[in-house]
Order: C-alpha cells, then structure tokens, then sequence
C-alpha cells in the first residue's frame, strides 16, 4: 500500500482517482495545492496539469503522474519540461491509473 497525493481539484475527477487507487489498495488524500515540503509524506503524486504548477510539484521528494486534456499540447510539454515522471492524456489515466501507479511504486 502506497500514500497517494492526489492533487485533482475536479470533484468528479478526484472520486475517480480515489476509488481507482483506492481499490488497487493505496491510500489516497486529495488536495488543492501541494503541501511544503516539511509537511510531505507520500509516495506518489497524482496530479491534473491544468490545476497545479508541474516545476512545484517535480520538486516534491515522490514519483509523480500528471494528466492533461489530449489536445493541449502546451501543458504536456509544460509536465515533461518540468521533469515529472509520467505525462499522460487523461484517457489515458482514467484507464490505466492502478498500473502507471504500480510502475512508478516498483
């Protein structure tokens, strides 16, 4: 079992993303804004790069996934520039969120 940030400020969303990890055995907190640093107690971070800052969240001492709209370009770049470690359409991590998890947990 992995402690999971999920930074996701769409409820709908964050449900989703809460009750896929959840069910994969994780322990999800949902949050607006990462905490600071001192307060960090995660392995993995969740987050929608439309809604967080991904140079902030890069920063942060966990593996991190972050998901954009497929057709915006500038904020995949914006992730994969900023050095996180997963940058997936959110089809993509609406479908297959438990196993990109596992890969970044391994």
């Amino acid at each position: 079992m992995a402690r999971v940030l999920a930074l996701v400020p769409d409820l709908m969303l964050s449900s989703r993303v809460s009750g896929m990890l959840g069910a994969a055995g994780h322990e999800v907190t949902v949050a607006p804004t990462p905490p600071v640093a001192a307060d960090f107690d995660f392995d993995l971070i969740v987050c929608d790069l439309e809604a967080c800052d991904p140079a902030a969240v890069a920063k942060l001492p966990a593996p991190a996934i972050g998901f954009y709209s497929h057709v915006d370009v500038e904020t995949r770049d914006r992730g994969r520039e900023a050095g996180l470690d997963l940058v997936v359409p959110r089809s993509r991590m609406a479908r297959e969120l438990p196993g990109l998890a596992a890969r970044l947990l391994d």
